[in-house]
């Protein structure tokens, strides 16, 4: 808590504050001297490092130069012994590939022992270049499940950190991964190359306007982080939240998020000594954490952090995630990153805030005080509606997976149709251009008034916000809400990126040759913005009306993983990927497989968990229930013949006819996933476990959650939505 924070800075070191009862309250936290303390940064390169090294080092870094290999051993040694002197007893290289998560191989500095004593080495090599292998992580096809080879690289664009944990201190290296040919293996690999390609093509655009100072154009990204948590203990009763992430089963509690007295509600003190630790461990990772909140559901959270470069935001989100749940253990939580861990319950996104900005301080999305005379940033936004409006399917499928197909179009986050909402003021402006062919104005915000005298009359948004929107600009970004909060933000990026980059390309290639500029360019902008007008949407992305009118308009409904998966490998895709360097056909064919595989492995396992769930733990409580009730009602009319039994042997019948839905639901399910797990591979097996598993899994659910509110909570074999997310 930032405001917190500021607070214990003012006052000295050490100093603690008490409250009214005479005990102290915590200890103060200087986040200037805790922040990026486990990290290779540039003040400790430059301390640690000859001056002519660090030099080469920060050209490569700040310019994408190739590394200069004759620095190698030099910024490996200094290295080390950073690490040394921080713990750290073991080096990985940490890398991203395609299982969702990170991987990582330790080796220790310790060297071969001579007279019984060993050195603590590292060498420019083993920084440079790891050799794990290729074909344990999945490829699409890409290697043969023989072939072992693979290459990490380090990436010396996003610095080494340390990391601290049971094991002891590890540093870590970010690396690309690819296998022997060179096919990328991971998420880092295609996010580098569409870097070079938007940067190339942003230049282009700025040179138009005559900015010769920009000599590099980066994405700045900014992801929220949404996350459930849960007593541990709650969460090790419940097999399919080990097993899936997810629950399986389970009734609606009395009270869910419908009185909206969560969101921004009071943090709780095991919730906040948690986000405490949280933010320390970040803080020391260099990730700059600044926002944390309660999300609309119970049990849910947020947390986001400052925008910086894309390449680090997306290993810096990959540390958050591993960070919640690993501090999660500490606290007697555990972290559910699920984008649906709980049915009816809100579920949790990552919204990737997305800018383009030069090192010359350059925002191509900041739009000025008058929109329509900023000709540079109508013609970025030109190129952006027309990117996203032809790649409309590739963006969607950027943020697919298994867990997302529960959330969108949910009512609780975006549509799964991609529109791009821009606000009164933008689409005023474009509105003027198209009718008209020029923007004269730009629609001001004025002055808000509260009505309250001790209050101050503040300056006014000129736009209202829109949480229905998919792909919604937000001042001076565009923020992209479909991410799922499990996944990796690369894919999205990489897609963002390299769409754009296409748009400016074509831009660029036109308006270059054009003999009048001015003429060129305003034409260009008005006839992108007709063409493409169909894409911008302001309205309610959660109405039918919505749905109907979309259609209309021809834009895509994606509405499942199953169904985005082939976006990767249409022909225009194909084009755009192999045009930039950003993917071979090959390696999106890959991807392909392995999403298909992923699904197919996700829903099977789900499917497994409830089949074993249902016929070892919930039958047997509710067969032991319904004795209960038989014996009750025997026992009574034993006792006494006149006795009112009626409600016993309601109870009775409806638990019994609900234990035979649940007897003929499994059998459905049990064929079902056996017939799926027969079918071939790939789309084919893809295809039928979201056609014929997935229904089977909600009929055997159905009855089941019934039950749950009649069988005795004391029966019950798992603990309860309410005990899930009210008891934490």
């Amino acid at each position: 808590m930032l405001y917190k924070t500021a607070f214990w800075g003012a006052l000295g070191k050490g100093d603690t504050m008490k409250r009214e009862d005479g005990e102290s309250m915590s200890k103060v936290i200087s986040v200037t001297e805790m922040f990026g303390k486990d990290v290779f940064n540039d003040a400790v390169m430059r301390d640690r490092l000859p001056k002519s090294v660090y030099k080469k080092l920060k050209k490569t870094i700040e310019d994408g130069a190739e590394l200069d290999p004759s620095i190698a051993d030099v910024v490996a040694h200094a290295m080390k012994d950073w690490a040394i002197d921080h713990g750290a007893t073991h080096f990985t290289h940490w890398f991203q590939p395609l299982t969702g998560v990170t991987a990582e191989k330790h080796d220790s500095f310790v060297s071969a022992p001579v007279e019984g004593r060993v050195i603590m080495e590292f060498s420019g090599k083993e920084l440079i270049k790891g050799e794990p292998d290729a074909s344990s992580f999945p490829s699409g096809g890409l290697r043969a499940t023989f072939e072992a080879r693979g290459y990490t690289v380090w990436d010396c664009t996003s610095p080494a950190f340390l990391k601290e944990d049971a094991i002891g201190v590890t540093l870590c290296i970010p690396t690309s991964f690819c296998s022997y040919k060179g096919e990328a293996l991971d998420k880092k690999t295609p996010l580098l190359r569409s870097m070079q390609a938007i940067n190339e093509q942003s230049l282009r655009i700025l040179r138009l306007f005559g900015n010769t100072t920009a000599k590099r154009v980066n994405p700045s990204v900014g992801p929220e982080q949404e996350y459930f948590l849960v007593d541990r203990q709650k969460y090790l009763q419940r097999k399919d939240l080990i097993y899936t992430g997810r629950t399986l089963f389970g009734a609606m509690p009395p009270k869910g998020q419908e009185m909206d007295d969560h969101y921004f509600g009071i943090i709780r003190e095991r919730i906040g000594a948690y986000m405490n630790d949280v933010n320390k461990e970040l803080w020391k990772l260099g990730v700059p954490a600044k926002t944390q909140h309660n999300e609309a559901a119970p049990a849910q959270h947020e947390l986001a952090p400052i925008y910086e470069g894309v390449n680090q935001a997306v290993d810096h989100n990959q540390l958050v995630m591993e960070t919640l749940k690993k501090v999660a253990g500490r606290h007697g939580m555990a972290c559910l990153l699920h984008e649906k861990p709980f049915a009816g319950v809100n579920g949790s996104g990552k919204h990737d805030n997305w800018s383009l900005t030069g090192d010359d301080g350059t925002n191509l999305l900041n739009p000025g005080d008058t929109p329509h005379e900023n000709i540079q940033f109508l013609l970025v936004l030109a190129c952006i509606i027309k990117a996203v409006d032809i790649h409309a399917d590739l963006l969607r499928e950027s943020a697919s997976d298994v867990g997302n197909d529960h959330r969108l179009g949910a009512n609780e986050a975006p549509p799964a149709i991609i529109s791009i909402f821009l606000g009164e003021q933008l689409e005023d402006v474009i509105d003027q251009l198209c009718s008209t062919g020029e923007a004269t104005h730009s629609k001001q915000g004025g002055t808000l008034k509260t009505g309250v005298d001790i209050l101050p009359d503040l300056d006014k948004d000129a736009t209202d916000r829109n949480r229905t929107s998919p792909f919604a600009f937000t001042g001076n970004k565009f923020e992209f809400r479909m991410v799922g909060s499990s996944d990796s933000i690369a894919s999205p990026n990489t897609v963002l990126n390299t769409i754009v980059a296409e748009a400016f390309k074509e831009a660029a290639d036109m308006l270059e040759k054009a003999e009048d500029f001015d003429m060129a360019v305003h034409d260009f902008i008005k006839e992108t913005l007709a063409a493409h007008k169909r894409i911008i949407f302001n309205g309610n992305g959660y109405s039918d009306e919505w749905v109907a009118e979309a259609e209309r308009r021809g834009l895509p409904n994606i509405r499942s993983m199953v169904d985005a998966i082939p976006a990767l490998t249409t022909d225009k895709a194909v084009k755009l990927f192999e045009a930039f360097g950003v993917f071979t056909r090959a390696e999106l064919e890959s991807r392909s497989e392995v999403e298909y595989e992923n699904y197919s492995k996700a829903i099977n396992i789900e499917a497994r968990t409830m089949y074993d769930m249902a016929s070892k733990s919930i039958i047997p409580a509710v067969i032991k229930y319904t004795t209960q009730l038989a014996s009750s009602i025997a026992a009574v009319k034993g006792v006494c013949q006149e006795a009112d039994v009626s409600t016993q042997t309601e109870l009775l019948i409806e638990t019994s006819k609900l234990l035979a839905e649940i007897k003929t639901a499994l059998a459905r399910l049990l064929e079902v996933t056996e017939k799926a797990a027969a079918a071939e591979g790939g789309k084919v097996q893809a295809l039928v476990y979201h056609s014929q598993v997935v229904p089977a899994m909600e009929a055997l659910r159905a009855p089941v959650d019934q039950l749950e509110m009649i069988v005795d909570k004391e029966l019950w074999p798992m603990p309860s939505y309410g005990d899930l997310i009210f008891e934490v």
